[in-house]
């Protein structure tokens, strides 16, 4: 038996919140490459994406 798939057509409320997010983060990427950059910008996106990783996002630095 095939299982048919309904075709969404109205994007949810967290399709639209994460879609906003992306417009957001191709913005300030766009802006960062224009200041500093392809090597700069995709250096501070990797090093966001390993302190997420390490669930260090929001933590201060302290020394």
């Amino acid at each position: 038996m095939q299982q048919e798939h309904q075709m969404q057509t109205e994007p949810t409320p967290e399709d639209e919140s994460k879609d906003e997010f992306f417009d957001r983060l191709a913005k300030l990427s766009e802006e960062m490459v224009a200041k500093h950059g392809k090597d700069f910008s995709m250096g501070a996106l990797v090093l966001a994406a390993r302190w997420i990783a390490e669930n260090r996002v929001g933590q201060l630095k302290t020394n």
